[in-house]
């Protein structure tokens, strides 16, 4: 039987309804032959997956833009949440959308990873959509991009987000490595015990990653590559022998910066700590506590 494979899927929608200043896709808008697309190779990549019931499969939608104010994803999710072989499908999101859809998905296998951008959304109607996912019995993590004047807003966030929910923050890098001053990186540290893993990145080159062997990233073609941030293609997920590009890979990169790439070094731990929710960055309640993963990287 084949091993239990992740799959970070990444189509060609690019579109986004938020107009983040720090984000190159605000307010973008795909076309409607590159919508036409996307929604084409998303049914396909859904179909591949429907047939691979030998196989144990979590997959995490991660767009450059906003999928699920789009029809397709919705669906996509709803579906696969159904497949009894596949344990988990969540997306990264910003959680605009209307909720009413998640009543056919399996509340069990679907998750999401929220993203709260101050100055795109009321934190009131962002935490009645958290509070929807919670009546579901939905399991999900909350995040917000690491700027000083959101400090605020991530404060009125902790408070007001029940307990069990861990809550991100993913560093701002675009005024370099001196932005944050003490008093800011020990109100992120309060909130986020992770948050200087994702500041300062992991030394990964040489270093054993499970990308490329049971997580790897696609895009809508169906080329698969080891993560995100590593473009070399080792492979098409629609090739009769796919798998055999499924091996081990040291990461050949001098250092790893993003969540979804360190997060399956080995030697970090972060599959133990954050287990089943590891897809969606839903760290358990009892491991809100992260000091032995960051004494392991100093």
């Amino acid at each position: 039987m084949p091993a239990p494979l992740d799959i970070l899927y990444r189509g060609p929608l690019a579109s986004c309804n938020y107009a983040c200043p720090y984000c190159p896709f605000a307010k973008r808008r795909d076309s409607r032959e590159t919508l036409r697309r996307d929604a084409a190779q998303l049914a396909r990549f859904v179909d591949w997956a429907e047939g691979q019931t030998r196989r144990s499969l979590g997959i995490l939608f991660t767009p450059w833009g906003e999928a699920l104010i789009r029809p397709a994803y919705r669906a996509a999710m709803t579906r696969l949440s159904r497949m009894p072989h596949v344990r988990r499908v969540a997306a990264q999101t910003n959680l605009s959308w209307p909720t009413a859809w998640l009543d056919a998905c399996d509340p069990g296998r679907v998750a999401f990873w929220c993203t709260f951008h101050p100055g795109e959304t009321p934190l009131e109607r962002f935490l009645d959509r958290c509070a929807e996912l919670d009546a579901r019995g939905i399991s999900y993590s909350v995040g917000i991009v690491g700027k000083r004047e959101h400090l605020p807003a991530l404060a009125a966030l902790r408070r007001a987000l029940p307990p069990a929910i861990y809550l991100w923050v993913n560093a701002y890098r675009d005024e370099g490595p001196n932005y944050y001053r003490p008093d800011d990186l020990a109100a992120l540290r309060a909130v986020d015990p992770l948050f200087d893993i994702n500041r300062t990145g992991i030394r990964s080159r040489g270093r054993a990653c499970a990308t490329g062997e049971s997580v790897v990233s696609v895009d809508g073609d169906g080329e698969v590559r080891r993560c995100h941030v590593v473009p070399a293609r080792i492979g098409n997920l629609y090739d009769p022998d796919f798998e055999a590009a499924l091996t081990p890979r040291p990461c050949p990169l001098a250092q790893c910066r993003c969540h979804i790439g360190y997060a399956h070094m080995p030697h970090l731990g972060f599959r133990e700590m954050f287990g089943a929710g590891l897809l969606e960055r839903a760290l358990p309640p009892a491991r809100h506590d992260a000091m032995p993963i960051v004494e392991r990287v100093r």
